[in-house]
């Protein structure tokens, strides 16, 4: 059997590796071993995760925490390599663009262990977003790089990565709203009071945002005028309420813009699969908000997700108030019409696993 070491430690990456585990823990010649760095400790976002979505316990989990980026990161990679060096994986799998990600493929790089990157070749071409160094430095390090999508292809091809190296996977977090979205009711939206399509959903976590008392207050603004016409539901990061009790917003926020703490992945499915319309930061919900048909207002001021936007699902306003309000209305308005196939076929994750086997066998033999 073959040892994979799964780095793992922010929600959206929970999520993902749900999708690939499930598929590593039915194939036989797979020993995956889950390495959870801490990186998002609090249990609303992590234990949660973790149960609900039925992924193996961690061996290894790392309590690193929070902190500043480079502190962090050195923190993850001190612990992450005695891992490697007590379990001697075969290979190491990351995902995303986080911190964890990064301290992962870093450390797997210098100690010569084949690493494989779902979720490469993303670009938002910003560079002021540590989640664009984190990714463009994983790519670089790769050895195996998993591109959800033709455009992250094109962008891995334009800096030079050999066509061999790049697999074309599909979208791991399609796998896993087919899968869960199947599986779940509309009976969450009774404890907050909303029926279905009778709300916005919004979520507000990048440190753009959330480190900007003028963006942050301009985006809860807009929110809260919405708020006026159809209930808003914002699940708040722990961070970011923080945030926002040191600042002591005081804008009047009318009742229906509903502050809820932060939500397992089945309730926020729940809440996107039966929304009206989503605004968020987020990269993964931007796309969930595809996957389940809804309109998305993007609170960034550029998007990794560059097809959503040509497709007219996505719009990008920033925190220009003004350009919030548009966005709403022109949803509100004329909804778009979903059609095409941007993530594949909700099979990534088959994908992943067979591509990992083809890959140790050419690189560390049969077995």
């Amino acid at each position: 059997m073959k040892k994979i070491l799964t780095v793992v430690g922010a929600r959206p990456q929970f999520i993902k590796a749900a999708v690939v585990s499930r598929a590593l823990r039915g194939a036989s010649w797979a020993n995956e071993v889950i390495v959870h760095t801490g990186q998002h400790y609090d249990p609303d976002m992590s234990d949660v995760f973790f149960s609900e979505m039925d992924i193996p316990k961690p061996a290894h989990n790392l309590e690193i925490g929070s902190g500043n980026h480079g502190a962090q990161t050195g923190r993850m990679m001190q612990a992450i390599e005695e891992v490697c060096l007590t379990e001697k994986p075969e290979c190491v799998l990351v995902y995303g663009d986080t911190n964890s990600t990064l301290a992962g493929a870093l450390v797997a790089a210098k100690l010569h262990i084949p690493v494989a990157h779902v979720e490469a070749g993303l670009r938002s071409f910003n560079k002021q977003m540590p989640e664009e160094i984190n990714r463009i430095c994983t790519d670089h390090v790769s050895d195996l790089l998993f591109a959800p999508t033709e455009t992250a292809r094109k962008n891995l091809l334009r800096e030079g990565f050999s066509d061999a190296k790049i697999a074309l996977s599909g979208d791991v977090m399609l796998d896993a709203a087919l899968f869960y979205g199947e599986r779940i009711t509309s009976d969450y939206l009774k404890t907050i009071g909303v029926e279905p399509q009778g709300y916005v959903l919004a979520t507000i976590h990048r440190a753009e945002n959330t480190d900007s008392p003028e963006r942050l207050a301009t985006i809860l603004d807009a929110l809260a005028e919405i708020s006026k016409r159809i209930p808003v539901i914002l699940p708040l990061h722990p961070r970011t309420r923080k945030l926002l009790e040191q600042r002591s917003w005081s804008n009047p926020r009318p009742q229906d813009l509903r502050i809820i703490n932060p939500i397992g992945y089945l309730q926020m499915v729940c809440l996107e699969k039966n929304c009206h319309m989503i605004a968020t930061d987020s990269g993964g919900v931007q796309k969930e908000a595809y996957f389940f048909q809804k309109p998305c207002i993007t609170l960034r001021d550029e998007t990794e997700w560059v097809e959503l936007v040509d497709a007219g699902y996505n719009r990008l306003v920033g925190a220009n108030s003004d350009a919030i309000l548009a966005a709403h209305h022109a949803f509100t308005s004329q909804r778009p019409v979903f059609s095409g196939n941007l993530y594949g076929t909700g099979s990534a994750g088959k994908f992943i696993t067979d591509k990992l086997r083809l890959f140790l066998q050419e690189n560390l033999g049969h077995g």
